[in-house]
């Protein structure tokens, strides 16, 4: 049964992934941490995670930013390494708090300046890359703050669903080797499903992938701030 709902899971969590490029681990591992310790459900969820990865990359190829990718990917797998060491020994309560603040403050912001924009340039794709893979490493939720950066470099919708997929691929593929490297270790009832769960979001995706396509670039933007709304209030709250 748990296998079920986990594949379940996956869909979702690949099809509000892809949309919003916070990634499936957002709605997975509040769900998974309810059931498993916090290393194997960052593990399991980092897993499905860079399947949901690829499939954005290659649903979306035609926008890749590579220089984009390149200045927020690479410092930012780094940094996604130092937060999931990190993982074992720093609670992470108050650092959740905070950032569910910033959400919040932000979306405000957002909602207040529609044409808000801040120019692509090295230095200010460098901080997101940090700060995101830290978060990403550390409690396996930083693509909420890595889609708050690229939401405000206001991307054509193709362009920031590809680039952040690929940014992703990066951070996920280091903390889900440090995770593994910490000790973390799947169930034989979770390594049997991972298929199952693979393949449920690559179904997600795709019915993402058709939506992305039939709606506005302004709707779609204010679809990825309303996200990072719910989700910095439930930071905050729960």
């Amino acid at each position: 049964m748990e296998t079920f709902y986990i594949a379940i899971l996956s869909f979702i969590g690949a099809g509000i992934g892809t949309v919003t490029g916070f990634g499936s681990s957002t709605v997975m591992l509040p769900v998974l941490l309810s059931f498993y310790p916090l290393p194997e459900a960052l593990l399991l969820a980092g897993l499905v995670h860079i399947f949901n990865d690829v499939w954005q990359v290659l649903f979306f190829k035609d926008g890749l930013r590579w220089r984009l990718i390149l200045e927020f990917g690479l410092i930012g797998a780094l940094a996604t390494f130092v937060g999931a060491r990190l993982v074992f020994v720093i609670p992470e309560s108050i650092l959740n708090t905070a950032l569910g603040l910033f959400f919040v403050a932000y979306v405000v912001f957002i909602f207040m300046h529609s044409k808000f924009k801040v120019k692509h340039r090295e230095r200010t794709a460098s901080i997101g890359g940090i700060v995101s893979g830290f978060f990403a490493g550390i409690s396996g939720l930083g693509g909420a703050i890595r889609s708050a950066f690229l939401l405000a470099f206001n991307l054509p919708k193709e362009a920031y669903v590809s680039s952040i997929g690929a940014i992703a691929l990066l951070t996920d593929g280091v903390r889900t080797a440090a995770y593994y490297m910490g000790g973390a270790r799947l169930s034989d009832a979770l390594l049997q499903g991972l298929i199952l769960f693979i393949v449920m979001s690559f179904v997600g995706a795709k019915f993402a992938e058709r939506f992305i396509h039939k709606i506005s670039q302004d709707k779609f933007r204010a679809i990825v701030a309303v996200f990072l709304l719910g989700f910095g209030m439930k930071l905050i709250f729960f």
